[in-house]
């Protein structure tokens, strides 16, 4: 028996396991980066079921099925009937809630394959396997934070493939959540069916990689270089530039390479070889920073929790990128972007990276953006471009977000519209404070093109008189606009302006490279902790904002506040 529980109880226990897993998150409703939140029972696990819906993508929106079956709305009505047990919503008191031990192997049925196989729909109840477990995840799929088309592509069978290669899941309140839904055992031939099923490792083919990169996720690997090490160079050595992998890295032989270019204005596809990208056409080259979209969403989070990884300031490094420029190739295959009835408003990249159902990485930009120093990269800082990097081919768009510089590059469309994959349309975008997973609508917001100005402090040397301290570090404008000022302080009244050290020599609106600074800053007399605070100006004057809570998203990307660090005087 379950007891009931007051509207506070309640998201005290959601709370619960989001609040335990870190000390640095306040102790306010952290929902699971969702809001909505519901508890339903089963008669085979009496634990509380805490999850929540998400407005965005319904699963019977996207089937057709009548919506009135599994609605948000229901959801947060708390009105879910499963199973023979009724939670009203309207009758929910005050009380506490009674810790529910799992019930032991024998309590609960055992399938086999065949039977969770049958369960693919709503209508039949959704079904999948972990390990040698099944969960009936029917109502949560609607509340999935990847979108429900992404759930559903496990029903009736094993999540473990969809885990192996999207590893953010491999987290103990991920696994907490899951465990809610447990309603039977696996038989064993079946146990030995998805174990040879999920044998093969989808990353194989990754490159080692640097050791010393902090690592925010394995599989896909995505890692940030250290931070001191980003003030050092101007150019960022190719072993210690940011990796961001949405999947795993594709093997492609270069001799075997095909790079599609099609759409509105080309009166027929054409293929290109490696070769004829290398030997066609004129090299050209350009320095330009990329900086992931996520960069310091570690900031953004300390206010309340976000989806995303946990970046630091280190999603962002700095190359000379040499290949072809994209105008000249499309110049090659006929491309009219103003043919009757083809306009092309948008270029379409789509990567040679794919998860497990073959869909790949993709994004876009606009057409208006399409400058001459936007190029098919083969080489990065003067060598091959390395496999982490896109090779044999990536796309280079400097100035724009490092989402729309698509790695492993096979495709090439020009369209009236935006790109249709799920990072252009679903992904990547910004939202207000007050937005949250229930109320978001990603079609209501513009794709993230350029980025915001930002800084941020890389190393810090107190002299051995305690009377100052040397602050190095980097700043950086999307969009083509350069730095014309960094700002620091201990105390955001009396303010020190950084010496510019290594600026871009590149033109007014074309600056694409960060700007490396330095300042020597006092102590305040008997200081023996401060704080140092930076912030940048770019040329249009653009300036970051103090604080991190009036730009709080719930995918944590654009944090641009003041970077901030702590510095013991004493040590």
């Amino acid at each position: 028996p379950m007891k009931r529980l007051s509207k506070n109880t309640l998201f005290q226990t959601i709370n619960r396991t989001a609040t335990k897993r870190s000390s640095s998150i306040p102790i306010h409703k952290t929902r699971f980066y969702t809001s909505t939140s519901t508890v339903i029972t089963s008669p085979y696990n009496t634990q509380q079921r805490n999850f929540s819906s998400q407005s965005s993508s319904s699963y019977n929106e996207q089937t057709g099925k009548d919506k009135s079956k599994l609605n948000p709305v229901f959801f947060g009505a708390l009105g879910l009937i499963l199973s023979g047990f009724v939670l009203s919503y309207q009758n929910i008191t005050e009380c506490e809630q009674e810790e529910q031990q799992p019930n032991q192997k024998g309590d609960i049925p055992t399938y086999s394959r065949h039977d969770v196989a049958k369960h693919k729909t709503a209508e039949d109840r959704i079904w999948v396997v972990y390990k040698d477990k099944v969960y009936d995840i029917t109502d949560f799929v609607n509340a999935h934070p990847g979108g429900v088309e992404k759930i559903m592509l496990a029903a009736g069978s094993s999540i473990e493939p969809f885990w192996n290669m999207y590893q953010m899941h491999n987290k103990e309140e991920i696994r907490d959540i899951l465990k809610q839904f447990l309603i039977g055992y696996l038989d064993e031939e079946s146990q030995q069916y998805f174990s040879e099923l999920i044998k093969h490792d989808p990353y194989i083919n990754d490159p080692t990689r640097h050791p010393s990169l902090v690592i925010r996720s394995l599989k896909p690997m995505n890692a940030e270089p250290p931070l001191d090490s980003l003030a050092e160079t101007f150019i960022t050595p190719n072993e210690l530039f940011y990796v961001r992998n949405h999947l795993p890295v594709p093997k492609i032989e270069p001799q075997n390479y095909k790079l599609e270019i099609s759409g509105n204005g080309i009166s027929q596809p054409i293929t290109l070889t490696l070769e004829d990208l290398k030997t066609k056409f004129p090299r050209h080259s350009v320095i330009s920073t990329i900086q992931c979209a996520g960069n310091r969403r570690s900031d953004i989070s300390k206010i309340k929790p976000v989806k995303g990884l946990d970046w630091g300031a280190g999603a962002i490094s700095n190359a000379q990128w040499t290949g072809v420029r994209l105008l000249d190739v499309l110049n090659y295959v006929g491309w009219n972007p103003n043919a009757e009835g083809q306009k092309s408003e948008h270029i379409w990249f789509e990567g040679l990276d794919q998860d497990i159902t073959n869909k790949k990485y993709g994004g876009s930009i606009p057409v208006s953006v399409l400058s001459p120093d936007v190029i098919l990269a083969f080489e990065m800082n003067g060598e091959e471009l390395p496999l982490d990097h896109g090779y044999p081919i990536r796309a280079v768009c400097p100035g724009i977000v490092g989402a729309r510089n698509v790695k492993w590059l096979g495709k090439i469309v020009t369209s009236e519209v935006e790109s249709p994959h799920f990072w252009q349309q679903n992904d990547y975008k910004g939202f207000s404070p007050s937005t949250d997973w229930d109320t978001v609508d990603f079609k209501a917001s513009p794709a993230i093109q350029e980025l915001p100005v930002t800084s941020a402090i890389c190393q810090t040397q107190v002299s051995e008189d305690k009377k100052s301290i040397t602050v190095k570090g980097y700043a950086y404008s999307g969009g083509g606009k350069g730095i014309i000022r960094v700002d620091v302080t201990t105390d955001g009244k009396n303010w020190v302006v950084a010496s510019l050290c290594d600026k871009p020599d590149q033109s007014y609106n074309k600056v694409y490279a960060w700007t490396l600074w330095q300042a020597t800053i006092p102590v305040p007399s008997d200081s023996k902790e401060v704080v140092v605070m930076a912030k940048a100006v770019d040329s249009s004057y653009n300036v970051q904002p103090e604080q991190p809570a009036p730009i709080w998203n719930l995918r944590g990307v654009l944090s641009n506040s003041w970077h901030k660090v702590k510095v013991d005087i004493e040590d």
